[in-house]
């Protein structure tokens, strides 16, 4: 992932390391991220509490996270991945030249203040430089409906509702095309 440029108050993205796991763990028990990863009201981690550095070690060209940064502060996380490609097959049977994406903000202070829009932008433009790439796809949980909104604004649309194990997602899909010719 190329990085962005270091203006003030803008998102820089950065490929996350070991280091980063303590903040990573400590991000999976804010209540607003446990609510986009998980539909359980009871669940006090996110993600299943899984282990940061064992995610982050295992991260390849093939599924990888990267930290947003706004003036060195780390304000985020992405994770990108080739859907077709990636060993867990969380996607199942997909075409490929595609990417899939996670994005969630981890201090409560960082909400609505247009980071996810700009890490999203970074990574979309990113993923879009590789001529092959056709479509990048994501998940958000069905019942996340602002998460739906901002994939929306973004260009994205609505594929299906699909679940993966336990969780009622809204698949959404964002073509080449739609991102190359939005206003």
């Amino acid at each position: 992932m190329s990085l962005s440029p270091s203006t003030p108050g803008l998102v820089r993205l950065r490929p996350a390391t070991v280091a980063d796991a303590p903040m990573l763990a400590l991000w999976d028990r804010e209540p607003h991220v446990i609510a986009c990863s998980i539909d359980d009201a009871d669940a006090e981690v996110a993600f299943g509490g899984q282990d940061w550095i064992e995610e982050i070690q295992a991260g390849s060209a093939v599924s990888f996270h990267v930290i947003a940064e706004v003036d060195g502060r780390p304000v985020g996380v992405m994770q990108v991945c080739d859907p077709h490609l990636e060993p867990t097959h969380y996607w199942g049977e997909i075409e490929p030249n595609l990417r899939a994406m996670d994005i969630w903000i981890g201090p409560k202070d960082a909400l609505n203040r247009g980071y996810g829009t700009q890490m999203m932008t970074l990574a979309i433009d990113d993923a879009f430089a590789d001529p092959a790439v056709t479509a990048i796809v994501i998940d958000p949980l069905n019942t996340n409906t602002d998460a739906h909104r901002f994939y929306l604004r973004l260009g994205f649309a609505v594929v299906e509702r699909r679940m993966f194990h336990e969780d009622d997602c809204l698949i959404m899909r964002l073509e080449r095309g739609a991102w190359e010719t939005r206003a």
